[in-house]
């Protein structure tokens, strides 16, 4: 599983860090980063959280034959 971080839309509210932090990680310009390409099997739950409570909507999981 991978996770589509669509920077444009981003607030910054940094909820993607606070519920996955293996995952996401905030620049110093408010917007957060992945820090992984694949998200590991350990990581998934944490990270499809993380996409349901982005409040703008910025982060989505995408499949493997979702590409």
């Amino acid at each position: 599983m991978k996770i589509r971080l669509e920077a444009k839309r981003c607030k910054g509210t940094g909820l993607c860090v606070a519920v996955a932090p293996d995952v996401f990680a905030m620049k110093e310009n408010g917007i957060p980063t992945l820090l992984v390409d694949e998200v590991p099997e350990a990581l998934a739950h944490d990270a499809e959280e993380a996409v349901t409570v982005c409040p703008s909507l910025a982060l989505t999981v995408v499949e493997d034959d979702d590409e």
